[in-house]
């Protein structure tokens, strides 16, 4: 009776060890306000970022990867879609215009690539809606591909083996596989697999650690001034228009020699001029130099030029320096096969 009345105490103490631990690991994943807020505001980071218009099957990955590095696509061979959207350096090329195939500098910065299938809209001004539609603007564009025609192309590709292969795999069901419009598609499943999520959304998905204390105050900060006005949802950006100098004419801040009308060179209406596409931050510590003009090349500074400009604001440096750290942990990583070269068809 003695033993079976020890074994009792035992169990109950026992279960209520294992009930203690289990409340203490309940708390610790129980997400504190600003995490709350957080994922209210910003959401974590799909692992999918898929089209209704154009599945994306490894084939096609397969072939649009050859393609994104391929010179061949540039009538003197001196660009290709990874020569501005460098995935080795975070989709941009880090220089303030791009130069094409003849030498000539574009007009706007090269944003960066990375996740950019799951924004709203392409380009600064929005001229595309998709990255299908976008991928084909640089070929054809004379300031950076400069591919004279659709047909120069098809016939380019027509005449290596190696992609006649690669397009009847990636287009089965089509008997005239190689086509301009596939060479898009193709190239827009390549880029709909280039999704980095960071150790922000580790923090999101409910990890108080993912975080430094800082990288916190900086969260915070950032959503206190009011950032979040137009850097929100999964891509902290990307989902809409803005005007850029809301309240002060951003060349005065930004030192810019020319003042860019934005989308209103696409719609022709004068109430769209300066808005442009408001750009993600995700990897922003790695997409420099930033705005639309690549004007300025510190992040700190940027942070500062924008407080300014968009919400009328002079932050601290302290403030700008949390915020700037904060941004640091939207740096994730490239999938490291899509940096690797493919050997060429």
């Amino acid at each position: 009776m003695k033993r079976l009345f020890i074994l009792a105490a035992v169990s109950i103490v026992a279960l209520a060890a294992c009930t203690g631990n289990k409340q203490q690991a309940t708390q610790q994943n129980v997400p504190d306000e600003l995490q709350t807020k957080a994922k209210s505001l910003f959401g974590i980071l799909p692992k999918e970022a898929p089209s209704p218009t154009n599945q994306v099957t490894p084939e096609k990955v397969l072939l649009g990867k050859a393609l994104f590095y391929d010179t061949r696509l540039s009538p003197k061979g001196n660009n290709s879609c990874n020569s501005c959207h460098n995935l080795s350096t975070y989709g941009v090329d880090n220089q303030q215009f791009s130069s094409g195939d003849e030498g000539e500098k574009g007009g706007r910065n090269s944003p960066t690539v990375l996740n950019a299938a799951l924004e709203f809209v392409q380009f600064w001004d929005g001229r595309s809606p998709d990255v299908e539609d976008q991928a084909g603007g640089p070929i054809m564009n004379p300031v950076e591909m400069n591919m004279h025609s659709k047909e120069d192309l098809e016939k380019i590709l027509n005449g290596i083996e190696g992609y006649k292969s690669l397009f009847t795999a990636a287009f089965p069901d089509d008997p005239n596989p190689v086509t301009f419009e596939h060479v898009q598609m193709a190239i827009a499943a390549f880029e709909r697999t280039l999704l980095t999520p960071s150790d922000f959304d580790l923090y999101l998905e409910g990890d108080p650690n993912a975080l430094t204390q800082q990288e916190k105050q900086g969260l915070e900060t950032f959503i206190e001034v009011g950032c979040t006005a137009c850097h929100t949802g999964v891509l902290l950006g990307g989902n809409m228009y803005q005007k850029f100098g809301l309240f002060k004419p951003y060349h005065e801040m930004t030192g810019s020699a020319k003042i860019d009308a934005g989308r209103a060179e696409v719609t022709k209406n004068p109430a769209d001029s300066l808005m442009f596409k408001v750009p993600t931050l995700r990897n922003v510590e790695k997409t420099f130099p930033y705005f639309h003009d690549g004007s300025v090349k510190d992040l700190q500074q940027a942070v500062k030029i924008m407080a300014m400009t968009q919400l009328n604001k002079e932050l601290t440096d302290q403030q700008a320096m949390d915020i700037t750290v904060f941004l640091a942990s939207l740096t994730g990583q490239v999938p490291a096969e899509a940096t690797q070269k493919p050997a060429m068809p």
